[in-house]
This record gives C-alpha cells, structure tokens and sequence, in this order.
C-alpha cells in the first residue's frame, strides 16, 4: 500500500508535479487512455466499486471518466486487505506499462511517480544534510528523477504488500548512490565513512525487514515464534529469497517452509516438521532438496537489476 502522508507544501519540483498532475487529469485523451487501461486489465470494475464514479445507465460501464485521479486514489487508499491487494493489482499493471516503449509508458510512469510524491519528499528531506551540501530543491530534482527511472525500469515485485515499497527503497538507493558520487566527486573523504559502523538500521531498512517478517509469518516460514535469533541479515536474505520465489510460483507453500524451517538458527528436525505437515521424514528431506534446487534455478533465471 502506498503512504498517503503528504506533506505541507514542500515547494519547488514537487508543486510543479501537482500543477502538472491537475492539467493531466483535464485532459480527456488521457482520461480515456486510463479507462481503455483498466477495462483491458480487467480492473475497471473493481476501480469502480472502490472510486464510485459515474457510470453508463445502460451498460453499467464506467462512462469514459475513470481518470488519473481515480487511479491516485486507488493508489493511496487505507481500506483494508481487500483494498491493499487491488492497489497492489494496479500498481503492476501500471508498473507493466510504464515498462514499455510506446507513448503510453511514459503516462504510465507519469501516474506511478504522483503516487509516489509522498515517498520521494521523506527520501529528498531524508538526504539533506545540516552541515551543507546539496539543497534540498536539488536533492529532491534528484528524487524524482530517480524515481521516474526505478519506475521505467520494468522490475515489479509480486509480493503483496511490496511494490510500493520497494519502489521507494530501489528508489532510496539511487538517490543514495547519486549524492554519494557527487560527494566523492567534490573532494570528501567517504573511505572513513565506509568503516564506520552504523548504530541502528535506518527507517527504510526498519521498515522493509518488518515487512519481510510480517510477510513470512503469515505464509508460516517462522518455525518459531522467536524472532530475534532469525533477524540477523542472512536470515533475512532468505526469507526475501524463499518469498519472492512463491511470490512468482518458483515455490510452493510447503516448499518454502521446507527451506525456512531447516535454514534457521534453531532448525525444525525433519521429524518433527514432517509431523507438523503430516507426511514422512523421508518425504520431507525430499521437498527440501527439491526445492533448494527449484530456488537455485529461479534465481538462475532472474535478469541483473
């Protein structure tokens, strides 16, 4: 789900955003290229049920209005499971899109980066820093600009929950990267930086391991409910690996948790795993060294970011 926190204003490129945004939603070729969008994903009707726009008395269609601003407020609304899987369902199909090289990509990636605003003014506000640099004007130029490519760039992830996520955080990352360049650029000395040892995980890394460990407790990846002897980074590496594997349908429940639970600081016995899963310990070692294999071959697969 998106945040919807929004700032007062903020001044500079985000305003010139919201200027622009205003224009687009007028416009009534977009407005009709967004409704032949959701009709041919199938998605029309449940951005109907959720947006209430006016539809055909005779058709019960939407009647051509299903606009920008429709698919901003399915994009940033608090309305429960049901309402966060079809903001996850059309964040893809837009991610999709955006993706391509047709005149459509590019109002796709457009609609993606508006709902995003929120997300790239804590990144910018994030990066400025108190002892001088860059401005927070510049920084934020920066921001969306990285944003607008992370978004163009074709990676979606099926997890729930996290498209939106790791939008902002791939996005965090090139942001992070640019102004590390130009620091370095200019003469500052980041090799010391480098050696010294952060404290604490920053917010986005704070958020993103909860949103890992929440994920995989619900699909039953945790063998426990002890969670700080699981939470160093290679745990957490895999559990991100074993999710977006099932995510895409490289794994099946039972083999993830067939991975989870032996790949673990206190490791399930097969014994006792199979008893939980009703089957063999014999059978169950198998499934694991199937889908260890299935898991390495994913991950063969899957194209460099």
């Amino acid at each position: 789900m998106l945040d919807v926190q929004r700032p007062a204003s903020v001044g500079g490129i985000f305003d010139r955003l919201d200027a622009e945004w205003a224009t687009l939603c007028a416009d009534p070729v977009v407005r009709s290229a967004v409704t032949d969008w959701l009709v041919t994903d199938r998605l029309a009707a449940d951005v109907v049920a959720v947006t209430d726009p006016v539809t055909d008395p005779v058709t019960g269609l939407p009647d051509r209005c299903l606009g920008p601003e429709q698919l901003l407020a399915v994009l940033r609304s608090r309305g429960g499971h049901r309402a966060d899987a079809l903001t996850d369902a059309v964040l893809r199909a837009l991610l999709r899109r955006a993706a391509g090289r047709d005149r459509s990509s590019g109002l796709a990636a457009r609609i993606v980066v508006q709902a995003m605003i929120p997300a790239a003014v804590r990144i910018a506000r994030g990066q400025v820093r108190s002892f001088g640099g860059r401005s927070f004007g510049d920084i934020a130029s920066v921001t969306v600009t990285a944003l607008y490519e992370v978004v163009r760039a074709g990676r979606i992830h099926a997890r729930p929950g996290r498209p939106a996520a790791n939008l902002a955080l791939d996005t965090l990352r090139h942001v992070c990267r640019e102004l590390a360049a130009d620091r370095e650029e200019h003469g500052e000395d980041l090799a010391l930086a480098e050696d010294l040892a952060d404290p604490a995980p920053g917010p986005a890394e704070t958020a993103a391991t909860r949103a890992v460990h929440a994920a995989a407790a619900a699909a039953g990846l945790q063998p426990t409910r002890t969670v700080g002897e699981d939470a160093g980074r290679a745990r957490l590496d895999l559990l991100e690996l074993v999710l977006d594997a099932m995510g895409s349908g490289a794994l099946s429940p039972a083999d993830g948790r067939a991975i989870a639970w032996h790949y673990t600081t206190t490791p399930v016995t097969d014994t006792a795993a199979a008893a939980r899963a009703g089957t063999t310990a014999g059978a169950w070692q198998r499934r694991r060294s199937r889908a260890v294999a299935r898991l390495s071959a994913s991950l063969q697969l899957v194209p460099a970011a």
